[in-house]
């Protein structure tokens, strides 16, 4: 099993972080299965559109409830996440070369979200990498009972992880 997460620093840094490795993966003509997530400005100044895209190449999912731009409470729209996880779920197979999930998130820490989906993608041999932010990092160590590996939140830290883990799946086949 290879379950990898990062964590970087800034707000919405773990979100470009991985939407450019995933594409940079993509590029290369690997198989990806999971989200990215993408956040928009708004022009009125209210809290950033969150929008997860389902790789390789859609549908985009807007996450986020606009609740107003005062308010300062949890923005995610559950219903649409759990969308999002049904359609990655559809499109995993044991061909995919990595499951990349933008975030383990309150909903995930909770017990939903991507949870089944992360296990199915073990379960298949699938290596896996996961955002995540420091309120859910003790819910995700103990979700993955110690055998996560976090990786510096920078590409070429990321893409030493995945060499790394293909080198491991083509020696153990």
């Amino acid at each position: 099993m290879n379950i990898a997460y990062t964590i970087a620093p800034g707000r919405g840094d773990t979100d470009l972080l991985l939407h450019g490795f995933a594409q940079s993966l993509l590029t290369l003509g690997l198989r990806l299965c999971g989200t990215v997530q993408i956040n928009t400005e708004r022009a009125d100044a209210g809290p950033c559109d969150m929008d997860v895209l389902v790789l390789p190449k859609g549908p985009v999912f807007r996450i986020s409830q606009d609740l107003g731009p005062a308010s300062r409470g949890c923005r995610l729209d559950p219903a649409t996440l759990e969308e999002a996880v049904g359609a990655v779920s559809a499109s995993l197979s044991r061909d995919a070369d990595c499951l990349i999930v933008n975030k383990f998130g309150k909903h995930e820490a909770e017990g939903r979200g991507f949870r089944p989906v992360i296990a199915q993608a073990l379960e298949l041999d699938i290596p896996v990498l996961v955002g995540i932010n420091a309120l859910n990092r003790a819910a995700f160590l103990e979700f993955t009972g110690g055998i996560s590996l976090e990786v510096s939140p920078d590409r070429k830290a990321l893409s030493d992880w995945f060499v790394m883990t293909a080198a491991a799946g083509q020696s153990a086949a």
